[in-house]
């Protein structure tokens, strides 16, 4: 291929990427401040305030994570903080690994398990 080409291809798909990125922001704009006209500016999980430039912490969590379901009731979003939506998304993916090594037979440490639950009898047996 030449370069010319090569280039031209390159130019393509940095446009393309570009113009993706630009609608994905003004869905997201439009869908953001539809829902901070809904609700409260209030964290959905944690209950913290949001005001003034703290505003832009708050984020529009889709209950069913399609993000192209946007009624204008906002019956499938909440208002989440970063840190509770990244938690959100966190403890998604980690059900979801669990489900596949659940089916996959792999069985991890229990967290119940203590290893110094003995400790102390052993402590005090005499030597």
């Amino acid at each position: 291929m030449s370069d010319s080409t090569s280039n031209r291809n390159a130019e393509n798909q940095d446009r393309m990427i570009a113009e993706m990125r630009r609608e994905q922001q003004e869905r997201q704009a439009g869908y953001r401040e539809q829902a901070l006209k809904l609700f409260p500016p209030v964290c959905g999980r944690c209950a913290r305030e949001f005001e003034g430039k703290k505003l832009r912490e708050l984020t529009v969590h889709h209950k069913d994570h399609n993000h192209d379901n946007n009624p204008p009731d906002g019956s499938n979003w909440e208002l989440l903080c970063i840190y509770c939506h990244d938690q959100e998304h966190t403890r998604d993916v980690q059900e979801a690994r669990s489900q596949v090594e659940a089916s996959a037979g792999v069985s991890r440490p229990s967290l119940a398990h203590s290893p110094f639950a003995a400790l102390a009898a052993r402590l005090k047996q005499p030597k």
